[in-house]
C-alpha cells in the first residue's frame, strides 16, 4: 500500500465534517466558546445622549468665555436631570450620565469656575462637545458579534452590553482519549522494570481542551484485543476517538482489530510523513477514528496535522494551518520520500523570523517538542538546503 500524502490525508479527513449544532449557554459561561449565529443588538448603546465628561451641560451658544451661568440641578449616571435646560442654565453632570433636554454640550469642570449656584465660563464650548450621541457605540438590529467568533473577554462583554443573557454557541466536540500499550503506567505511578509513564494521553487531554473539545480520558488500555474494545465501549456519543498507541502493524499492535470487531470502517492509514507514518483514520458508528502512533512527538505531531483541524471543523472555525515563512540557521540535508516535520526553534533577527532545527530529533523526545516554537516543513525529495535559505515553518500554539 502507499503512503499517502498530508495535504491529501487532510483533505480526505475534513471531507464530509460539518459544524456541529448550536446550543445555548449563560453569558457567564461562554468563554472560549464559538458563536453560532451572528448576534445582533436588541438595544442602542448608549441608549442616550450621554455625558462624555465631569462638568456642566450647557447651550453651547450661550457657554462664552466670561459667560455666568445658573445651575438648576444634577443629572448623575442612574438618575437623569428631570427637566429642560432654560436660557442662562446649567445643570451639573457627570461621566455616563444623560445630557437633558435643551443642552447641546457639556463643558467640563477644569473650563468652570463654580459660585455657589452659578459657573463662570472660563473657556467656550462647541456644540455637540463631550457629548456621546444615542447609539454612538452600536443601534438596536446592528450585528455586532459574527457567527464563529471565539468568544474573548471583549466579545463576552459586547453581548452584555447589547442584551443577552445567554448566547447561542456551538457545541464543543466530544473527543474520547485511550492510550494503549502493555509498558505504560498512569502519571504518578512508579514503573515497573520494563514500564515508562503514559504521557500522550493526559497531554492530548489537554490538548483538546485547548484547541475548544471537550475531553473524555479512557485512561490506558493494555495489548489486550477484549481490554482495548471494552474500553472504546466507553467512548459512546463521543464524536471523535483518538487512540494514541498500537495503530501500527506490529504482532502487539491491536489497535485496529479491535476497533474493527467494533465495527469500525477504514479509511485510510499510513502517511507520507515523519514522524506520524503509522497514522490511521476511519469511522466507528457516529464517530470519526483517529489512531496516532505511539512515539510522543508523532502523536503530538499528528495531533497538530490532524486532529487541530477536525475539531475546528466541527467547531465552524478555519483550519487552515498557521504556516509561516523563516530563514534557516543551519544547513539541512536533502530530504526522503516523506514530507519531514523538523522541531525548532524561531526567533526574531533583523530580517525576519530564523529557525533553527534541534540536532536530534527522535520521535521519543519530547523535552524538544515542548521547548520547540514550530516545525519546519521539509517536502518530500527536498534538496539539501544551506544557511538563510527561506523555509515554511508550522507555529505551534503557546
Amino acid at each position: 500500500m502507499s503512503l499517502l500524502p498530508v495535504d491529501q490525508a487532510v483533505e480526505r479527513l475534513l471531507a464530509d465534517v460539518e459544524p456541529l449544532e448550536a446550543e445555548s449557554v449563560p453569558l457567564a459561561e461562554a468563554f472560549g466558546r464559538v458563536l453560532a449565529s451572528d448576534l445582533k443588538a436588541t438595544r442602542d448603546q448608549p441608549p442616550f445622549p450621554a455625558s462624555a465628561m465631569d462638568g456642566y451641560a450647557v447651550r453651547a451658544a450661550e457657554a462664552k468665555a466670561g459667560a455666568e451661568l445658573k445651575v438648576v440641578g444634577m443629572s448623575r449616571a442612574g438618575e437623569r436631570f428631570r427637566g429642560s435646560l432654560g436660557h442662562g442654565e446649567a445643570v451639573r453632570i457627570f461621566t455616563g450620565a444623560p445630557v437633558p433636554e435643551g443642552a447641546d454640550a457639556v463643558l467640563i469642570q477644569e473650563d468652570a469656575e463654580r459660585n455657589g449656584e452659578t459657573i463662570l465660563v472660563k473657556e467656550p464650548v462647541t456644540q455637540g462637545r463631550n457629548i456621546r450621541v444615542a447609539g454612538l457605540d452600536f443601534k438596536t438590529g446592528d450585528a455586532k458579534l459574527l457567527v464563529g467568533r471565539v468568544l474573548d473577554p471583549h466579545a463576552i462583554s459586547l453581548a452584555a452590553s447589547m442584551g443577552y443573557a445567554d448566547l447561542p454557541v456551538r457545541r464543543r466536540p466530544r473527543v474520547a482519549v485511550l492510550a494503549n500499550g502493555d509498558e505504560l503506567v498512569p502519571p504518578g505511578a512508579t514503573p515497573g522494570p520494563d514500564q515508562i509513564v503514559s504521557s500522550n494521553g493526559i497531554g492530548l487531554v489537554a490538548l483538546v481542551t485547548t484547541i475548544g473539545g471537550e475531553a473524555l480520558d479512557l485512561g490506558i488500555a493494555a495489548d489486550k484485543r477484549e481490554m482495548i474494545a471494552a474500553a472504546v465501549d466507553r467512548a459512546e456519543g463521543a464524536d471523535i476517538l483518538v487512540v494514541t498507541g498500537g495503530a501500527s502493524v506490529g504482532e502487539h499492535d491491536l489497535v485496529q482489530e479491535s476497533l474493527k470487531t467494533r465495527g469500525m470502517r477504514m479509511d485510510f492509514w499510513r502517511i507520507a510523513m515523519r514522524p506520524g507514518k503509522p497514522l490511521m483514520v476511519g469511522r466507528l458508528r457516529a464517530a470519526r477514528v483517529l489512531g496516532l502512533p505511539g512515539n510522543p512527538v508523532s502523536t503530538f505531531v499528528c495531533a497538530e496535522l490532524f486532529l487541530r483541524p477536525l475539531i475546528r471543523a466541527m467547531l465552524g472555525l478555519s483550519t487552515v494551518p498557521d504556516i509561516v515563512t523563516a530563514k534557516l540557521s543551519a544547513p539541512m540535508p536533502a530530504n526522503d520520500s516523506r514530507e519531514d516535520y523538523v522541531r525548532a526553534r524561531l526567533a526574531q533577527d533583523g530580517d525576519g523570523l530564523v529557525a533553527t532545527p534541534f540536532p536530534l530529533q527522535d520521535s521519543s523526545m519530547l523535552s524538544t517538542l515542548a521547548a520547540a516554537d514550530g516545525l519546519i516543513i521539509r517536502t518530500a525529495r527536498a534538496p539539501a538546503a544551506p544557511a538563510g535559505e527561506s523555509i515554511r515553518v508550522l507555529r505551534l500554539p503557546r
